[in-house]
């Protein structure tokens, strides 16, 4: 349990929270969302004890344990992978280190006899026994294969080491558990399985991410931090979106009498309460929400972008023609062999590969960035498309503002051009910044305004999710769903590729896979597995 009191953090003049009164009890999983830069990663530094907060307390329950991902993946490279986890247990650890000293002495005394003892029997209450075998355990289901397990940290990439990191912090199951974006990098089956493994962690989790179908997954309890303030709500990511939207919809439409409103609440909790996500949490879950109180659902102070693809024409039969594409990196890994499918009229395709380099090149090679080594691809004369590239580093390598840089890519004058930016986001002087200066999620924001300048018929977005608030995310969601051209795409965002794609398409070594069929359906599919399982195994 961890118990949040009269806590505030203040950075000079800039509050970013303020007077946080929150208890986070056991059994429940606390998804912490907020506009980025409201302080979702300075509350869990706060509670960590990382950063001291400027007024309040945070105490944790007598002798309990706080567990957290660590952000740096450079600090264990002298560690073994084994001892890297294992050290996720302080006392575990301390103790595993002290009893390795005395069993080494050579002049062993009476005294550290009785020390070992004590060592001894701490050690077997703390399951020292099968230390190595549960680190082994995590490590394995988190895509670590055995013979890795004592290699060197130094040893491993960058996407090893995050899931080394996070098997460091759920070792020896803590009682309170602090994760910040615990998915990136991850593949959807460790998505899955730490999806499975939080859903039945059976004492307190409080986690940041920017991943819905995770925070609906995991989540008992939404805190969202927004006005300066930090509230606590009942129910997953979904639950507190549809019902602040709502709230706004009946706080817009001030004719409807106040009867009428609790009503629509009223229906709208038991229908939610009805479809909550399966889990173990599921009976307590819906319980809460069947105790909401109606006045506890208002609408949220977040400002959602307005991103609207508008086609200017209709796209005619012909979209994309892939014949025999093939492509080969500098150090001989093969990305994809032999490609060849057809786009047709409605497509919203995913693309996905063990290897997300494969998209990148796919995607660079059909708007003419990359040459491919073998194979053709032909763009129907109808078509128009947007591309929004996984790396945008050089467009910004400018002195432009704002303004000034979004003209750069299309027809009209400052006015039209400040209503672009005005949709998403950039309002008043932000308009004159430089375009050298902007964040990464500001970037994105101006790359998705240079899209919608196009006015296309078929978009490509390569993990277009990147560097994205949820607030972005949602509405560029919203929008793809109904969006009336073709669309090509990568994502890691499970919630993303559900709600937009019609269309798989895998990029093996070996070949492709392509079915018409829903993401949830592909991944859960035995033959879709099998499959998988032979084309990346094939040589």
């Amino acid at each position: 349990m961890i118990t949040v009191s009269n806590v505030s953090v203040q950075f000079g003049k800039r509050v970013l929270f303020n007077d946080v009164n929150l208890k986070f009890t056991s059994g429940n999983c606390y998804g912490i969302i907020g506009a980025n830069g409201a302080g979702k990663s300075t509350f869990l530094k706060a509670i960590s004890g990382e950063l001291d907060p400027t007024t309040g307390s945070i105490m944790l329950a007598p002798g309990e344990r706080l567990s957290v991902l660590s952000q740096d993946h450079f600090k264990w490279d002298a560690f073994t992978v084994m001892d890297t986890v294992m050290m996720g247990h302080t006392v575990l650890w301390d103790i595993m280190k002290q009893r390795e000293v005395l069993y080494a002495k050579e002049d062993f005394t009476d005294e550290d006899g009785l020390k070992v003892s004590e060592l001894e029997e701490k050690f077997a209450e703390l399951d020292g026994w099968n230390a190595e075998s549960d680190a082994a355990a995590l490590l394995s289901g988190l895509g670590i294969k055995e013979d890795k397990h004592y290699l060197l940290m130094g040893e491993l990439n960058n996407k090893e080491k995050v899931r080394v990191m996070l098997a460091q912090a759920l070792y020896g199951n803590p009682d309170n558990l602090l994760l910040d974006e615990p998915t990136n990098d991850l593949d959807m089956e460790t998505v899955t399985w730490l999806e499975d493994y939080l859903s039945n962690f059976e004492h307190t989790v409080l986690v940041v991410s920017h991943d819905r179908h995770f925070l609906d997954s995991v989540c008992t309890h939404t805190v969202d931090i927004d006005y300066g303030k930090i509230n606590l709500f009942a129910g997953n990511y979904s639950f507190w979106y549809e019902s602040s939207q709502l709230a706004l919809r009946q706080q817009q439409n001030q004719k409807a009498k106040a009867e009428e409103k609790k009503k629509e609440l009223e229906e709208f909790i038991r229908r939610f309460s009805a479809n909550v996500a399966k889990s173990k949490q599921t009976t307590s879950r819906k319980k809460m929400l069947e105790k909401l109180n109606v006045e506890e659902i208002k609408p949220s102070s977040r400002k959602y972008p307005g991103i609207i693809f508008t086609p200017e024409r209709e796209p005619g039969n012909q979209i994309l023609e892939v014949s025999g594409l093939t492509k080969t990196l500098e150090d001989g890994t093969v990305l994809f062999r032999d490609v060849n499918f057809n786009v047709e009229k409605g497509d919203k395709i995913v693309f996905l590969s063990h290897d997300p380099r494969a998209m990148t090149a796919l995607f660079e090679i059909i708007n003419g960035n990359m040459k491919p080594d073998a194979g053709t691809f032909n763009w129907g004369v109808t078509i128009t498309t947007a591309y929004l590239p996984l790396d945008n580093t050089a467009f910004f390598n400018t002195d432009l503002n704002l303004v000034d840089w979004l003209s750069q890519f299309g027809e009209g004058n400052e006015v039209y051009m400040k209503s672009f930016l005005g949709r998403m986001l950039f309002s008043g002087e932000e308009v004159l910044k430089k375009a050298s200066v902007l964040s990464g999620g500001e970037k994105m924001r101006c790359m998705i305004a240079r899209m919608q300048l196009r006015n296309a018929n078929c978009l490509i977005l390569d993990t277009p999710t990147n560097h994205l608030d949820l607030e972005s995310i949602q509405a560029f969601n919203n929008n793809l769903k109904t969006y009336r051209g073709n669309i090509l795409f990568s994502s890691h965002d499970h919630e993303f590729i559900q709600t937009v794609a019609n269309r798989i398409i895998e990029l093996t070594p070996n070949g492709i896979i392509d079915k018409m069929m829903e993401y949830d359906e592909y991944i859960t599919s035995d033959h879709i597995k099998e499959l998988r399982a032979r084309m990346y195994a094939a040589k």
